[in-house]
């Protein structure tokens, strides 16, 4: 079994764009500028922010962060969105998400501006990645496939079964992975947790890519031998036992399975910082696009 090291990885994207930023600002012009929306006061939204603009810190990139009350309008946040899709200071920017629940996700997502949507949700990013055309692919979908070219994953004819069926990962993930690309040209299968004879299935996969949100829903009797596990779930549970008070559980139930994989990933070190690393790579390019 060997870990597939997103922490390294992304580490080695990190560096990259810091020398692209670099000339960039050697030629006189600014620096990329990423914008994160932060509605309410979710925990996780919060930290996960916070990693955001210390990873644009890290890169030479500018960041602006926009705290919101909890309360706000749907109205007022997509006025908010307006003003950011007109501002030419900003290259990108996201509306972190899960937003509270008397506001409409969809109505929000459909207010960004395609070319600063650099969490690639809005449908004409959709559309041009299921069409094979030049996109913003959402941050984790990219993350996975980057994981798996600078690890020299195998990919071609092997069977590649996506658990979850989510417009964020497994659906995108699941178009990617069957691409006439490398990585890529996989059979694919997407099932989620309704789908009939789910264990089979798992079992039949060379690379299971899990997004189901389900804590360690994925047993070692589900698992072939010498499979590629993806885990993207992540999830925190109380734990006594540590500092903090709680541990973060992915989709896996790592302990049991790792034993059976060639590669997989652990809950943390994995999938997220890939995710965090493509957002960089996607507001690059939103950069250069400008």
């Amino acid at each position: 079994m060997q870990l597939l090291d997103g922490t390294s990885c992304s580490k080695e994207i990190r560096e990259e764009i810091k020398k692209d930023v670099n000339s960039i600002v050697a030629r006189g012009e600014r620096p990329p500028h990423l914008a994160a929306v932060l509605v309410g006061n979710d925990g996780a939204s919060q930290n996960y922010v916070a990693f955001k603009v210390k990873d644009c810190k890290e890169v030479g990139f500018d960041s602006t962060t926009i705290r919101l009350d909890e309360t706000i309008t749907e109205k007022e946040l997509l006025n908010k969105i307006e003003e950011l899709n007109h501002d030419e200071k900003i290259d990108g920017f996201i509306v972190q998400l899960p937003l509270p629940k008397h506001i409409n996700e969809n109505n929000v997502i459909l207010a960004i501006n395609s070319k600063k949507d650099v969490d690639g949700f809005c449908p004409e990013n959709v559309g041009n990645l299921v069409l094979g055309l030049p996109t913003y692919i959402s941050a984790t979908p990219n993350g996975i496939m980057e994981l798996l070219r600078r690890n020299k994953i195998e990919t071609e004819g092997k069977h590649c079964v996506v658990l979850g069926r989510s417009n964020i990962v497994g659906t995108p993930i699941a178009v990617l992975m069957s691409r006439n690309t490398a990585p890529g040209n996989a059979t694919v299968t997407m099932a989620h947790s309704r789908t009939k004879n789910l264990k089979e299935l798992c079992l039949s996969a060379d690379i299971l890519i899990v997004a189901i949100g389900k804590t360690e829903f994925v047993k070692a009797d589900m698992v072939k031998l010498g499979a590629v596990v993806i885990d993207v779930g992540q999830t925190r549970v109380p734990d006594s036992s540590k500092k903090t008070g709680f541990r973060n559980v992915g989709d896996v139930d790592f302990g049991n399975v790792k034993d059976k994989c060639s590669y997989i990933t652990y809950v943390t070190g994995g999938v997220g910082p890939m995710t965090r690393a493509s957002l960089l790579q996607n507001t690059l390019k939103a950069h250069q696009r400008r």
